[in-house]
């Protein structure tokens, strides 16, 4: 096949348009296709046509989950961390409409761990001197640039990490003389510092939930694990639970 013969959509069987088309391990995926996946999906190249079509399905069922789900904890300013508590689930997103959005919705039990990264970078501040040129103050003045950063990782078929950006801007620190390079307290920064937080109470309400979440699971494991079954009696023909010494709750004989 030319570099410019037409193509369809392994998935719907659409033409794809000459820039559209997004390769997969054994096919081809349109752009309509490809925006119904998990925003976080990353390995599409490796995918094979078989593959996508269950995630799509995937996603179709998500559908319900997102029509279920109802917000009572929010964290961020322009991508969100949603929290069903009551469901102990959770959602992220920047988009005010969730059933448009489709966002994956989580178990609290999928997390496996919450990473915090405050990333910084340093801009020196210059001036310009009588000849137009740039030079440093002196002492040299210094921006501070903070992005903070949560990494979620995820028990998930599609995915195992989602990054979020909470602040939708850097946040700055300006240090009008700032000797040797010194970095200033940033811990002292208003902005700095709600941001700082927001990272440790959604990773420990995430971390939080997880355990919950799971120790609740084993607790039903184990109850119905020592539940007694109920059997048949061959004796008396009842459908019984047989009591501590393995008899018939009814006529007594011992049948385990």
């Amino acid at each position: 096949m030319g570099l410019f013969d037409k193509k369809y959509c392994s998935i719907c069987n659409e033409k794809i348009g000459l820039l559209g088309n997004r390769k997969l391990e054994d096919g081809n995926l349109c752009k309509n296709c490809a925006n119904k996946l998990s925003e976080f999906f990353s390995d599409r190249r490796r995918s094979t046509v078989q593959d996508i079509k269950e995630q799509l399905d995937y996603r179709e069922e998500n559908k319900n989950a997102v029509a279920q789900f109802r917000v009572t904890r929010t964290y961020g300013s322009d991508t969100k961390i949603l929290l069903d508590e009551d469901k102990k689930q959770f959602v992220v997103t920047r988009s005010k409409n969730l059933i448009d959005a489709n966002p994956d919705v989580l178990d609290y039990s999928m997390v496996t761990g919450v990473d915090i990264n405050i990333d910084e970078d340093a801009d020196e501040e210059k001036r310009r001197d009588a000849q137009g040129n740039y030079v440093s103050y002196n002492p040299p003045r210094y921006n501070w640039d903070y992005d903070f950063e949560l990494i979620i990782h995820v028990n998930h078929k599609y995915f195992d990490t989602i990054s979020v950006q909470l602040n939708p801007s850097s946040v700055r620190i300006n240090d009008t003389a700032v000797p040797e390079f010194q970095k200033p307290v940033a811990e002292y920064n208003r902005e700095f510092k709600q941001y700082s937080d927001m990272c440790k109470e959604i990773k420990d309400a995430l971390l939080g939930a997880r355990q919950q979440a799971r120790d609740e699971i084993e607790a039903q494991r184990a109850a119905a694990s020592a539940a007694p079954s109920v059997v048949h009696c061959p004796y008396c023909g009842a459908n019984t639970t047989p009591d501590r010494s393995g008899c018939c709750e009814y006529c007594g004989s011992p049948i385990l």
